[in-house]
């Protein structure tokens, strides 16, 4: 299988790798069947993410798309945060592997449901959020 260069990097060299004490949003997404499970951490003030951690237990694709969808999504307005798609994080590591795709579902599902977390806290409503998938077993190929 091969990986690009970026994906190594954010493998060997993880960015934002922990979590976020008192987060405004808090989003668990995986299965154990596969093994990939993502918790993505965000802290928000005045509708703009100004940090992103994330803690993933799973392949290394599975920790570069955790790394590189919390690098996009820092700085970013909730609005801008939902366009963080699982494409985008897959162009921006220089693409995956077919079989590694569902890494990068794996992390726009977490990002999603940390968005999920923050409105449901604050009781607000996102424009074009969407409720977070319960199983996402149909992302795992074993």
């Amino acid at each position: 299988m091969e990986y690009s260069e970026k994906v190594m990097d954010h493998f060997m060299n993880p960015r934002n790798m922990g979590t976020i004490e008192n987060a405004s949003g808090v989003g668990r997404v995986g299965n154990a069947k596969c093994g990939d499970i993502m918790q993505v951490y965000l802290k928000i003030e005045d509708e703009k993410i100004v940090d992103a951690k994330f803690k993933t237990f799973g392949c290394g694709a599975a920790i570069a798309t955790s790394s590189m969808a919390t690098e996009l999504v820092k700085g970013k307005t909730i609005q801008e945060a939902l366009q963080v798609t699982n494409k985008a994080v897959m162009e921006a590591l220089d693409g995956l592997p077919p079989v590694k795709v569902h890494c990068s579902l794996l992390a726009e599902e977490a990002l999603n449901a940390a968005l999920w977390d923050y409105a449901k806290k604050n009781n607000i409503v996102i424009n074009g959020l969407k409720e977070p998938v319960k199983d996402i077993e149909e992302h795992c190929h074993i």
